[in-house]
This record gives structure tokens, sequence and C-alpha cells, in this order.
């Protein structure tokens, strides 16, 4: 157990540059061997030592990864690796302290053994390993090395106030996942790094957290054993882990070798816990403070001298008991439980008939369970690698392709790739053994790139799922105060240091929906502060755009193209809404003003050339008493009033008020007093927004399509609502208020108390059918009775259509109504000649025995007179009250009499006494001519 070199066992708490000085002294001497605990470290020493030396001097041997050049001076090796008999003038075993590991401790325990170097051995570890090894090799002599910085328990902390650069530790592949993802929501991300991973995996991974693209890792306790990375706290998010058989409290020395990762070089650390893990007893706490735990007294120990005359002869050295009483025991371990399974196997029993045989069956047992499936299933394989071993003394080529083949595979999720990386890990751990492949280079290299393909896949998911790139650096650049570079499309989408965060939509940002919660905000702060600049550009550009680029909506909005910039709010006027703006709170005050006062000078503007007439009206000086107060009550109705709301008023008024108001486009119609130019399209549409703000209305109503005569009533609308479109509901249908006027014209010629039919020029006004039309007369009061008759033909009433048409009912107040502009054209009758016969059926019923029969309405008045409303005729002296006037009907309705005939004898008496003559209106263009008649006559 002893040898002739120095030995020294280097001793103390992590962060003591124990490795450091290893490599310090390996590259001292012209030969050396260091033994590292886990293959990711092992290549992070490989690395730095060929940074120093070049590769043509450096090897690597690993289980899965051989690197030998032919002038290889310095080996750097996982311990399970390390070549044997080398006689290398220096050897140290890092991480000696794992000889108590109950999986692994056997090995350690061997190189601590029998390992030396011809003129240096160096142990290094944790100082409990002092007993053992003053006991095991008594001419070792001892260092202390001290840590460089303090290391400070913190107490328990939430993921979400975890600090930045910190490393949270988990021990399941399942919970190191959900934290990731945790962190990636609330922090941007982090990177993973577990000991399933293969080093390039690892280093992609490790170089995200190194390089600041996050300030998280999350890791297993894989990160305890030597890796040296740039952390200033490490978090357990649980004190407890499974061991292979068991789950199992950690020793106090087992957390203070992850903690001590916290704190690099003279930065001092902390260490705390977090999620579910409870915190630490103060006795703990302390003692990983001071670096104080009870010392080893046990090591795991195996029988390094084999016998191979038999698999039972094999078996039995294997279960040799230790001498002395610092070593136990190790517990069965892999290698050792699938070769019990295999000697149960006939046809390996009797292929491993002889030393060579048995051996080469030992080897076979020592690949590692990199899958992890189940024991009969690894068992299961490498009996059929040993028979392949066995019958041929090399694994066929075409098995090892068709092995390969099914892995090289990157499509997949996370755990997809990560059994893949397992799987090929064993078939790289198989290539690496000298003489089990013909083509040893081949088959490394086809192991090791396929390694290379899955790993670089594997960290291309782990930084999809985990990274969040967009917030990290957002939020890295935040800390660093340094200026966010914003920029805006043409579609409004916004990115920020390239990463796209959003839109922005008029003047107010919408962040991505895909972030949430803490990402969210974190992303929103990022981003406005980018956008400072981009709102102050904006708002000019939107100040000096044309009223053509601004719009309001039915609902009050306010859009700049696109985009809602603000909206209506009624003001102390109907004429003079006010505007609430959409401006982000981060855009500044000068923002939101700037872009007030252009939506305000817009509005303004609107009203003022839509509603001229009614803006004119109000500010005409002229106008006094009733007048005055009447265009008050137009400008406050928006140019539409009912005229039976304001009866009494126009009853009020003089002829020279009347006159006045007329100048101003003012029409007395009989059912509504209104200003045509203010129904065309672009008024009414304003309007209804204007009278909805008025009334605060919650929904404003929309305004009927332009250009239609009637349109259905709306059912649900609020009162008021069909005169500020300038309609009036009559029936199912509303008519607009200037074809009514049109319309009442016509009916004034009729006799509304003796009844009358509808003309085809009512219901070509109208755009009716007949029966729509009877039930909008219905709607303005009227009666219509429904009959049928036969159907006069064609030519006889060619014959008896009287040549001329009397009318000597006189004109009411207002008969010219102005023709509607291009866009009030009327819609046309869908059938305006229902009235009447058409001609095509006329001619087709000519031939026919049968009379044919046509629906028509009689009309009469069906209220009471109102002032200012219905129908003012009186019948015709002799005429019975209620029955039709004209000329005589036949029994089948037919009109009598000559044509063109005048009844005779017929005169009129009246109870009433004479009707006085209204005044001849002196600003009406006829009066001239009126006062000439009336002097005439």
């Amino acid at each position: 157990m002893s040898g002739s070199s120095q030995i020294v066992a280097v001793l103390g708490p992590t962060n003591t540059g124990k490795t450091h000085y290893a490599i310090e002294r390996m590259l001292g001497h012209r030969t050396g061997v260091i033994g590292l605990p886990l293959r990711l470290l092992a290549r992070e020493v490989y690395d730095k030592i060929v940074a120093i030396r070049g590769p043509s001097v450096v090897a690597l041997v690993t289980g899965e990864e051989r690197i030998v050049p032919p002038r290889a001076q310095y080996w750097v090796c996982t311990v399970e690796a390390m070549p044997e008999g080398m006689g290398a003038d220096f050897l140290a075993i890092d991480e000696i302290q794992l000889c108590a590991d109950p999986e692994r401790g056997h090995v350690f325990t061997d190189r601590l053994l029998r390992s030396r170097g011809t003129n240096e051995t160096l142990f290094l570890g944790s100082d409990t390993m002092r007993g053992p090894i003053a006991a095991l090799v008594p001419e070792a002599q001892f260092v202390r090395r001290e840590r460089m910085s303090q290391l400070v328990y913190s107490g328990s902390k939430k993921i979400s106030r975890m600090p930045a650069r910190s490393a949270i530790v988990g021990f399941s592949v399942d919970n190191v996942y959900a934290i990731a993802e945790l962190l990636r929501r609330q922090k941007g991300g982090a990177a993973v790094v577990m000991g399933a991973l293969s080093p390039r995996t690892r280093n992609a991974q490790v170089d995200l957290y190194q390089n600041g693209e996050v300030d998280y890792l999350v890791a297993t306790d894989a990160i305890g054993m030597g890796l040296n990375l740039d952390v200033d706290h490490v978090a357990f998010s649980a004190l407890s882990k499974f061991d292979g058989r068991r789950m199992r409290p950690l020793a106090p020395n087992e957390l203070a070798q992850i903690a001590g990762r916290a704190g690099r070089g003279m930065s001092d650390g902390t260490f705390g816990v977090t999620g579910e893990a409870p915190p630490l007893d103060d006795g703990v706490a302390q003692a990983i403070m001071d670096s104080r735990f009870t010392p080893m007294k046990k090591l795991n120990w195996r029988n390094a001298a084999l016998r191979f005359g038999s698999i039972d002869a094999l078996i039995n050295s294997l279960e040799v008991s230790p001498q002395g009483e610092h070593l136990i025991k190790a517990r069965p371990a892999d290698d050792l439980n699938v070769l019990k399974s295999l000697s149960q196997v006939t046809e390996i029993m009797a292929r491993a008939s002889d030393g060579p045989s048995v051996r080469m069956l030992w080897n076979v047992c020592r690949i590692p369970d990199f899958r992890g499936i189940s024991h009969a299933e690894h068992a299961s394989l490498l009996e059929v690698i040993y028979g392949h071993l066995h019958e041929s003394g090399t694994i066929p080529d075409d098995f090892m392709a068709r092995q390969i083949r099914r892995i090289d595979r990157t499509d997949g999720d996370i755990d997809a790739l990560s059994k893949r990386l397992a799987y090929i890990r064993t078939w790289t751990y198989v290539a690496q053994r000298n003489g089990w492949v013909r083509d040893e280079s081949h088959w490394r290299a086809e192991t090791r790139a396929v390694e290379d393909r899955v790993s670089d896949a594997l960290h291309d998911r782990l930084t999809q799922r985990f990274v969040d790139r967009r917030t990290s650096v957002l939020l890295r650049r935040l800390k660093q105060k340094e200026a966010l570079l914003a920029e805006v499309n043409d579609k409004g989408e916004v990115t920020v240091e390239g990463e796209f965060v959003g839109r922005l939509e008029g003047f107010r940002f919408t962040p991505d929906k895909s972030a949430q919660g803490t990402e969210a905000k974190a992303l929103k702060s990022a981003s406005l502060q980018a956008l400072a600049p981009q709102f102050h550009l904006r708002a000019d550009r939107f100040y000096n755009a044309p009223d053509t680029e601004i719009d309001f909506t039915d609902q009050g909005g306010l859009m700049w193209g696109e985009y809602a910039v603000g909206k209506l709010v009624a003001g102390a006027e109907p004429l003079k809404p006010m505007v609430e703006v959409f401006v982000d709170e981060a855009a500044g005050p000068d923002v939101e003003q700037k872009v007030q006062r252009r939506l305000q000078h817009f509005i303004d503007r609107k009203v003022a050339a839509l509603f001229e007439p009614l803006l004119t009206l109000s500010r005409d000086e002229e106008l006094s008493g009733l007048a005055k107060g009447f265009a008050f009550r137009m400008v406050e109705g928006l140019g539409i009033l009912p005229r039976a709301g304001v009866a009494q008023d126009v009853k009020d008024l003089d002829q020279d008020a009347r006159g006045a108001l007329r100048k101003h486009g003012i029409r007395f119609g009989q059912f509504t007093i209104f200003m045509p130019l203010l129904l065309k399209p672009a008024p009414t549409r304003l309007r209804l927004v204007l009278w909805a703000l008025t009334n605060g209305l919650q929904e404003f109503p929309d305004a009927p399509p332009p250009g239609l005569v009637t349109v259905p009533v709306a059912k649900d609308a609020p009162q008021g609502y069909d005169n500020m479109c300038g309609y009036r509901d009559a029936g199912e249908r509303s008519i607009r208020i200037d074809m009514l006027e049109r319309l009442a014209d016509m009916l004034r010629a009729e006799d509304s108390r003796g009844g009358f039919e509808a003309k085809p020029d009512m219901l070509s006004i109208t755009g009716m059918t007949l029966e729509q039309f009877a039930d909008l007369m219905q709607g303005l009061g009227y009666k219509a009775e429904r009959g049928e008759r036969e159907k006069v033909k064609v030519a006889l009433v060619e014959a008896e259509k009287p040549a001329t048409e009397a009318s000597a009912q006189p004109a009411a107040e207002e008969t010219t109504v102005p023709e509607a502009g291009p866009e009030e054209v009327a819609a046309p009758a869908e059938a305006p000649a229902e009235a009447t016969a058409s001609t095509e059926a006329a001619a087709e019923a000519s031939g026919s025995d049968e009379p044919e029969v046509e629906v028509f309405y009689s009309f009469t008045w069906g209220r009471q007179r109102q002032a200012n409303r219905g129908p003012r005729r009186e019948p015709r002296q002799g005429q019975a009250k209620g029955k039709p006037r004209g000329k005589p009907q036949d029994g089948r309705g037919k009109p009598q009499g000559k044509k063109g005939g005048k009844p005779q004898g017929a005169k009129s008496f009246s109870s009433r006494p004479p009707k006085k003559e209204k005044a001849i209106d002196p600003d009406n263009p006829f009066a001239a001519a009126l006062m000439g008649l009336k002097d005439g006559s």
C-alpha cells in the first residue's frame, strides 16, 4: 500500500483552489495522470491543460471518450478510466472523499490504496478524509487549504425573489425541469446542468449562464463535483435525494460540497433553501459555514485481486470482505449484479469456460447502465454483446450500424433526446474499448458524431423550453441601465434589441401575448422604456397628419388609420364634445397633450364642417324673441325636432320669425321641423354619436345605411333614435322625414275622411309594396281597409282614364321639397305597379272567362285631429261622412259617368264660419304673384 513517491493529501473546503493547484503541480512534471469524479469535470480540466500545453501532449480518457495523441504526456481521466501501470511522474485523485460513496466509493478507495505517481501523488478532497487517509496511507503528508472567500447562510427565498447569478439545485430530472420552467416565466430563463448531459450539451448550457444570457442555473448535485462556475448564491430545492435504493437526507458535508460552489475566487457567496425545502437547522448551517463535519471512519472497498478461473471464482473474489476497521464491504454494484444474472444463463456459462472468456465477460459486465431502463433489459443487451465478442472477437459492423442508426435522430422533445443520448453513450463506451470493434477509429467517430448531433439538438430544446432570450436580454440591459434600441415597422410590430416584444397600436403598447405573469411585466417595462423616443416621433407625425387620416367611429372612437387613439366624451354642449386620449403613461405628458390637442382640433373642425348651417343659426344675432328661442331648440335637437313636441312653439311663431328661420334652411314640415342639409349621411352619422354622448348611452346605435327611403324599425333602439337618424317610425319600417313630408303633400290632396287609395307616385317615393305601404300608413295614424275587386282590363283602364285630375285642395304651409342629393336617391319600389294590374297579367286575363281579382286598400284617417297633424279637410255637402268621395260606382266598384265630366248641381255648404285667409308671407318668392292674383279676383 505504500510507494516511494511523495504522497500529499491536500484537504479543505470548496473554493480553496485544490484542483487548480493539482494542475500546476502536474504540469511541473514531465508526465502525469489526474483522476476526476465526473466526465464533465474531466473535459473541463482537459480543455484548460490543452489551452496551456496544446492538444498534442494531452490525452482525455473517459468511459465514452478517448482522445490519445501519439506523444501524450498528461492524461486527464475519470477515476474509473485511469490507466494502470503507466509509471507517470505525477498522479492525482480529485474529490477523494467519494471513497465513502455507496455506488462508486470502492473505485476511489482502490485508487487511494494502489495508485501512485513515481515522484508525486496528490489526494484532493474534504477535510473529513484526514483520519482514513492517515490510517490507510501512513506516509501521507497533509496540507490544509482555507477557503478563499466566506460562505454565508441566507435562509429561505422564493424562486421569484432569487438573486441573479444563482444556482438552484434539484435532485431529480422532473424537479430540475419544473424549476427551470418557473424561472423562464419569471426571470427570463435558466441554464440546465445535469450529470447525464454530454459534455457538449453541458458546456453549451454553461455558456448561456457564463455569458450572461441567463442569470440562473438549475442543476443536480453534479455541480458539487468541482465544476467551476460564476455562482453567487446556491439554493437547495430539497434536502433529500434518492440514492438508487431509497430516499435519504443529505449529510451536512454533502450539502457543504454543493453549497461551496457559491462564491468563486475572492468573491463571497451565500446559500439557502427555496421551494418546499425546509430551512436548515442552525447547527447544520453553522457547520457548513465553518466547514466542520463529522470525520469519515469507513471507506467502501471491493477486492481488486480478482480470480478469472471461472464465473463462480470471479464472483467469490468480488465478494471478499475487507480487513481493517476503516474499510467496509461495498454493496453489490451494477457490474456485479449483471454478472450474477448472466451466470444463470446456460449459454453464457458454456461460453465462459476459461480465464480469457471469463475476463471478457467481466469487462462486458462493466458497461454502465446508461439507459437506466431495467436490470433485466440491461443484462439482455450485455448478453448479446458478449455473444458477438466470444464468437468472432469483435462486434459485427452491421450490428453496430443498426444500433446507431436507430439512435441517429434529432427530432422529438427533451425526454426523447435525453434517452437517445443515454443510448448512444452505451455504444460510445463499446467503441472506446480496445479490440471490441474492427475499425475503432471509424466507430468512435460515428458514435461521437451522433452524440454531438443529439447533444446539439438537446441543447436547442433545453434553450427553447427554459430560456426566453427576449426577456433575459431585456432584463439584463435594464439591470445594466443601458439604452435599449426599439424599432417599429409599418405593421406596428415592436422589436427591442432585435427581439419581438409586442405591437404599438396608436400610442398604446400591447405586449406579446405569449408572455405571462412576471415575464409579461418585465417585458412591458423594458419595452416602454425603449419606446420612449418612438412615442415622441409618432406624436409629431400624428400632430402634422391631415384630417383625412383621422376619423371617428359610430361608437365614438377616434381612429388614426387602423389604430384607436382616443374617444369622444360629452362636453358642456351637444356640439362641443371633448376628447379622451389613449396614450400609455410611459409616453409622458407631452405626448399625451399633443395627441389630445390634435384630436380636439379634428373633432371641432368636423363639427364645424358637417353642422355649418346649425352653427350659423346659433350665431345669428339678428334672431330675437321666439325665433331665437326656437333656434336654440333646433341646436339642442341637432337640427331635427318632431313637430308634435314643439307644436305650441311653432304656432306662436309669426310669419317674420318663420321667414327668418327659413333663411337658415329650416323646413317646417307636417311631421318634423328639420334642416334638409343635415339629413345627409355624414351629418347623420356624427349627429347620432353626439346625441348618444349627450344622453349618456353605454352603447351607441349605428346609423342606418345611406340612400334608403325606408329601413326596418330598430326594435331595441333608445327613444328618439329614429328622429336622430332622420327617419320616423311608422309600423314595421321607418321612413326618411323629407320623403315623409313629400308623401304628406300628396296625402293632402286626398279625401282622408271618405277614404282613398294609394297612388303609384306614393308607392314610388317610398319604394314599398302595397302591403308595406298599408303598414306605413297605419303607423302614421291611418286606417287601412283591405278589399278585393275585379281587375280592370288594360284597354278598359286606358279608355276610362280621366283626361284631367281635379286637385282643388289648397297646399299646406310647406309644399316644396328639395330634391334628394346623389347619396339620397330613393330605393326603387319593389313592386310599385301592384296598386294596379300589370299589362302582362291583364293580357293573360283577357282571354279567361273568370274575372281576375286584385287587392286594394282604402285609407282613412284613424285618429282624432290634433293640432298641426293629420289632414284638415271637411267632406263636401251631400257626401256621407266616412264614405269615399268621387264618382259613383256600380256594384262591382267600377267608376261611372262620362270621362272628364263634372258632377252637375253639386254645391258646398258648411256650418263653420268662413275661414280667415292666411296672410301672404312677404319672404315667399311667389308673394308678388300671389298678391296680383288676389287683387285680380
